[in-house]
């Protein structure tokens, strides 16, 4: 989950690394720091934001042309001064930055005092790099192969990259579980290193992704070799990024949470792109395209996923159930691996993840995937684990999403997961003609109907003020708009630090009602749908508690509006694809509040973007 970023060339390494690092912070803001080679080899680092680690030593830093940086979400100790990256061996001549979690480093450790190594970190990074120097020393190697050796006894997830004072041109770097990417710069010779694109884009768009439990050994002026934890060679696979950097900038917003909510019209336009042409009866996801056959034989579908990706994977449940009845499960991905769960060959698990990266997604896909299940995946980012580890997949298109809490990758997820469905009711034959039009024409005509609900910002700014001081909010929705409840709780939750739950709004009397009076906020999505007038009374219940009602309503609507303290109004649109819709308010509400209580809404505290730790 943290960001690691490193460079070797001819430029001067600390402007690389500290814009690098401000690219990354999305990833972790515990802490952040630098290891600079200039003679000697120095480490400099600060708990908080980069910023506070440029203000710490600023005019401090020395030139030199390479180094490495990193930016923690902290794991293994908590986060301070000492515990932040980058990590010496006893020696002060290497250097680590490493993201990921070494489950083994306790036993590693011990041993380790047992020869006199000291260790002034609660860090399992720490124990990493002594262990590292330890082998180098005691088998007379060379670094890299220090490393490898090093890399076949731990165990647990990583993404290294080390430093040394006697190789000063030369970096080494290895990965398992956890990403790394190496960009090829313009001049001969020149390295950039980091844990996704992101701060490689400005200079390069020429990369290499490695695999799991691969070591890259890069030397200025040379070029890079990578060989596996066997020692045996490998032929690198140079991508080209087709990230802008525009993409990975404000755009004159005050943060990027709001600059991607904004952007949803054309996220969901690029996810259709040439997926769905309504007027050609055209539904169709390349990706998947030699899995379909698999698709229309499963038995069932299997969904994991975790947090704002598993909502969506409720979603898709819904509508994939409804027009194609093919049955469907979905996991939370953190617990399908320690159940036990039944997985049999040619059933269909289907993961979905932003970053492609999720630990948890990960080790649900390998769980799968030994009991003869087909893979398929829904991410967001090119060469992403998850995207090589599936048999096929589809790219959502949206874009990089910088801000933690998740927007637009939700919106492009769904879109996605529509198509997908579609396609697979044509195959099966579950849906006539008629129907499969209506809702490819309804599915083209988001874009507008998003543009449609952003505009009304203002009011739902107003709305925001009247209850950015509450303590617990309530999110109800029926049918589609249940996951669209929990999403729209989860993201106040995330940024603005206030209680809130979603739930099934027929479930209310079952319990939360209990919590209802003149003081609580209760979010209804009530859009005209075939559970509207259960959704009324559902309303009702709660204004006979004196709750605070804000109810998303489809325009025009003249119920509801006398029944309720807010209205916010959408257009009117097919019920199993009104969550792209009425999640945006929802969206908005959430920003606009945590905004006013004074909250960063693109790093909210404890959280991290990509987590790549279990």
């Amino acid at each position: 989950m943290c960001g690691i970023v490193a460079y070797i060339g001819e430029k001067q390494a600390y402007d690389v690394l500290i814009k690098g690092l401000k690219r990354l912070e999305y990833r972790g803001y515990d802490s952040a720091g630098v290891a600079l080679l200039n003679n000697d080899l120095e480490v400099f680092k600060k708990q908080g934001k980069v910023a506070d680690l440029e203000k710490t030593f600023n005019n401090k830093f020395p030139e030199g042309k390479i180094g490495i940086g990193h930016t923690r979400w902290a794991t293994h100790g908590e986060p301070n001064d000492v515990n932040a990256h980058p990590h010496y061996s006893s020696d002060h001549n290497l250097a680590i930055i490493h993201n990921g979690i070494i489950e083994n480093y306790a036993s590693i450790k011990k041993e380790l005092q047992s020869k006199g190594h000291q260790f002034s970190s609660e860090t399992d990074s720490e124990v990493f790099i002594h262990f590292i120097e330890d082998i180098q020393k005691n088998n007379n190697c060379t670094l890299d192969e220090a490393v490898r050796i090093a890399l076949t006894k731990v165990v647990g997830a990583y993404a290294i990259v080390i430093i040394s004072k006697d190789n000063p041109d030369q970096l080494i770097a290895a990965r398992k579980g956890s990403p790394l990417v190496v960009g090829i710069g313009e001049a001969n010779g020149e390295f950039f290193l980091a844990s996704d694109a992101t701060p490689i884009v400005e200079y390069t768009k020429n990369v290499v992704y490695l695999n799991d439990e691969e070591i890259a050994i890069i030397n200025r002026g040379v070029g890079i070799n990578i060989k596996n934890i066997d020692s045996v060679e490998q032929s690198p696979y140079v991508h080209t990024l087709e990230m802008e950097l525009e993409a990975i900038e404000k755009g004159g917003f005050d943060y990027f949470m709001l600059k991607e909510i904004f952007e949803q019209p054309r996220s969901v336009s690029d996810c259709m792109r040439g997926r769905l042409i309504s007027e050609k009866d055209h539904a169709l996801l390349g990706g998947i395209r030699r899995h379909l056959k698999d698709l229309v034989e499963a038995q069932r579908i299997i969904i994991v996923a975790c947090g704002t990706s598993w909502h969506a994977g409720l979603v898709a449940e819904y509508v994939i159930e409804e027009i194609t009845r093919t049955p469907v499960e979905v996991e939370y991905a953190s617990e399908f691996r320690y159940r036990n769960p039944i997985v049999n060959k040619g059933d269909v698990l289907l993961a979905i993840s932003q970053s492609g990266e999720t630990a948890d997604t990960l080790a649900a896909i390998e769980l799968a995937k030994s009991k003869g299940a087909i893979i398929l995946g829904v991410c967001n980012v090119v060469g992403s684990s998850i995207a090589r580890a599936s048999h096929e997949g589809a790219y959502t298109h949206a874009g990089p999403e910088i801000g933690v809490a998740s927007t637009k990758a939700f919106t492009a997820q769904l879109t996605v997961l529509y198509i997908m469905a579609l396609m697979l009711a044509k195959a099966k034959n579950t849906i006539t003609d008629n129907q499969f039009k209506d809702l490819s024409r309804q599915l083209e005509s988001i874009p507008e109907k998003i543009n449609t609900v952003l505009s009304l910002n203002e009011e739902i700014e107003k709305i925001s003020e009247l209850y950015k001081d509450a303590s617990n909010f309530l999110y109800l929705g029926r049918g589609y708009n249940f996951p669209v409840a929990l999403e729209g709780a989860l993201k106040l939750k995330e940024i603005s630090y206030i209680h809130a739950e979603g739930y099934p709004a027929a479930e209310m009397k079952h319990g939360p009602i209990a919590l209802i009076d003149e003081e609580m906020p209760v979010v209804v999505i009530a859009t005209r749908d075939s559970s509207y007038d259960k959704i009324v009374s559902n309303i009702q219940e709660v204004k006979a508690r004196k709750g605070k009602v804000i109810a998303i309503v489809t325009k025009g609507d003249a119920l509801i509006p006398k029944m309720v303290d807010h209205v916010i109004e959408v257009p009117a649109t097919h019920e199993a694809i009104m969550p792209l819709v009425s999640v945006i308010p929802l969206q908005l509400l959430s920003y606009h509040i945590a905004v006013m209580r004074g909250c960063n809404v693109d790093q909210p505290r404890n959280l991290a973007k990509s987590v790549t730790v279990e």
